[in-house]
């Protein structure tokens, strides 16, 4: 089953006009987006989460938001 995220991209029709990199980058947020009844997933993810790497992640998340803002 594809994540929410492929989804709604999909649904919307805008998997079809994203890059390979947009499309990279949704399958990264993927693990981003857990619920809380899985707290050590959580805690395994933030190891990996460097303030270098998140602030990629925020920069490409603001990139990713204006372009699609430019698709409305």
């Amino acid at each position: 089953m594809k994540d929410n995220l492929e989804r709604l991209a999909m649904g919307c029709g805008l998997s079809e006009e994203m890059n390979e990199d947009q499309l990279h980058f949704i399958d990264l947020m993927i693990p981003m987006n857990i619920e809380a009844r899985y707290p050590s997933y959580k805690e395994a993810l933030s190891r990996g989460l460097t303030p270098d790497y998140c602030r990629s992640i925020i920069d490409r998340t603001k990139e990713m938001q204006s372009w699609i803002k430019s698709k409305l």
